[in-house]
């Protein structure tokens, strides 16, 4: 059956039906980190909603090429160009080289991100590959009138870019209120005016980082990446350019004006961000040193957390919310989480044990029917990945009913129950189970032990011995074990 996805394009502020440029190819470019510090919750976030898409694209049969950069390079404090490169700064604090700073830290992002099951990207270009290619972008954008030379670094002339375009067609900011609201400021440095952003900077003398051009020897801004990047390896025209919320101005906003710029029209089609993670109402990141690590959720290692973790019950909770909403951090909804992770994972393995009948009843049937195409409408509906948790809960609660002989369900329908299952859970949300090899292994020793436990229990029952009987039943109940009587027979299974 064929699928039509539909997704919001921040752009038009709608959403629409997504044709690719050239199908069945996708081009797809995501905003990677900057990295000068471990990644924290508020970088799973986009890696998570651009996974959630990476993953459906192919799953409908596209061929997409996924692009994830680096930036490793031309990052500064500010957004408005002033301040230290953050690598740079970092370097400076651990007497490291800035390359140093950013292998460790890229490092530490693949293992996050590894641990969250994200799939890594078709290409994950650094900023620092690809100075050449940014060289260009700005060459392209001087010559076609656009930045203006100041003391050897390089500034996109927004003002006579919005005369003939429009600057802030993204953000929807106008700019003579932005002019307006930085009119103390003019005058001020290197710019003709406060908005301009930079394209290249003249390095300083106690700048590390630094490349030839025809300028100065110095750095490109942070916008030109992307722009440069993008258009390398996805062509001067793709399908979609995603990112977090937070990089619609300016970061957004200038790949547009750069790509108009320097060609005459827009790269991207469709335009997604994701909202952002939020502690006490206040977005999480390292600017406002209000975020948690990874690795501190994984561990528990943070005063505001009041237990560790797991990936997948990070995963989980950041799929409990619609990509575009915010969410909120606390450890009740973690918790939360949590439980319904494992609530999750628990029906997985109760699949196993549900009897097969030779009919199903007519409400098994009916939701069994409509379980696959009423999630794909979820994810067709800009990637509704709560509204497919929610039905992957019901199908938890067939699960159940029909564990309890209280419903009946055939070969064929179990079979799809199951098939379907996976397909969201595990192919498309990228749940997994997180039963290690160890666990495992653990597991079937505890299991060993317990068959053999309960077939004391057994026989003490047979001999109604029903002291020794509750007294072992109890035992394993204090280790964790939770045992029950059914019709087909005891069951068992290991709390965590």
């Amino acid at each position: 059956m064929e699928q039509n996805l539909i997704i919001y394009n921040t752009l038009t502020r709608q959403k629409e039906l997504f044709k690719p440029l050239h199908a069945p190819n996708v081009g797809m470019y995501v905003c990677g980190p900057t990295v000068y510090g471990d990644p924290h919750l508020g970088h799973a976030r986009p890696a998570i909603t651009f996974d959630i898409l990476f993953r459906y694209l192919k799953h409908l049969g596209y061929k997409v090429r996924y692009v994830r950069n680096i930036t490793d390079v031309g990052h500064l404090e500010h957004d408005a160009d002033e301040g230290d490169d953050k690598i740079e700064k970092k370097a400076r604090l651990e007497q490291l080289e800035p390359m140093e700073i950013a292998q460790y830290y890229t490092n530490r992002y693949h293992a996050a991100m590894e641990a969250l099951n994200v799939l890594p990207p078709s290409i994950e270009p650094h900023a620092t590959g690809h100075i050449i290619e940014q060289e260009e972008l700005v060459k392209e954008i001087l010559k076609n009138g656009y930045a203006y030379e100041s003391n050897g670094s390089i500034y996109f002339d927004v003002e006579k870019y919005d005369k003939e375009h429009k600057y802030g067609i993204l953000s929807g900011r106008n700019l003579t209120d932005m002019i307006n609201n930085s009119r103390e400021l003019q005058g001020v440095g290197e710019k003709k005016n406060q908005v301009d952003f930079a394209l290249w900077k003249k390095a300083q003398p106690e700048h590390i980082m630094r490349w030839p051009s025809p300028w100065s020897v110095g750095f490109p801004g942070w916008h030109c990446e992307c722009t440069a990047m993008g258009r390398k390896y996805l062509g001067s025209h793709f399908d979609i350019h995603g990112g977090g919320m937070d990089l619609i101005f300016p970061h957004h906003e200038c790949e547009i004006a750069q790509a108009v710029a320097s060609q005459g029209d827009q790269m991207v089609h469709y335009w997604m961000h994701n909202n952002m993670i939020t502690i006490n109402g206040q977005k999480m990141g390292k600017s406002l040193g209000n975020f948690i690590t990874l690795e501190q959720f994984f561990t528990g290692n943070h005063e505001s957390l009041t237990q560790a973790y797991t990936p997948m019950t990070i995963r989980f909770f950041i799929l409990s919310a619609h990509y575009r909403g915010t969410v909120d951090f606390s450890n009740e909804a973690l918790e939360a989480a949590q439980k319904g992770y494992e609530r999750l994972m628990n029906a997985f393995d109760d699949l196993e044990r549900v009897p097969v009948s030779s009919h199903c009843d007519a409400e098994t049937d009916k939701f069994v029917k409509a379980f696959r195409q009423r999630c794909y409408e979820a994810m067709n509906d800009d990637l509704q990945t709560p509204l497919v948790i929610s039905y992957l809960f019901e199908a938890c609660h067939l699960i159940n009913t029909l564990l309890d002989h209280k419903a009946e369900i055939c070969a064929d329908c179990l079979k799809e129950l199951s098939d379907v299952l996976k397909l969201f859970a595990f192919d498309l949300l990228g749940l997994q189970s997180e039963k290690g090899a160890n666990n495992v292994a653990r597991e079937e020793a505890y299991g060993k032990v317990v068959d053999m436990v309960l077939d004391l229990r057994a026989k003490a029952k047979a001999d109604k011995d029903w002291t020794t009987s509750d007294k072992i039943r109890d035992a394993l109940a204090a280790a964790g074990f939770e045992v029950k009587d059914t019709k087909d027979g005891v069951t068992w299974k290991l709390n965590k």
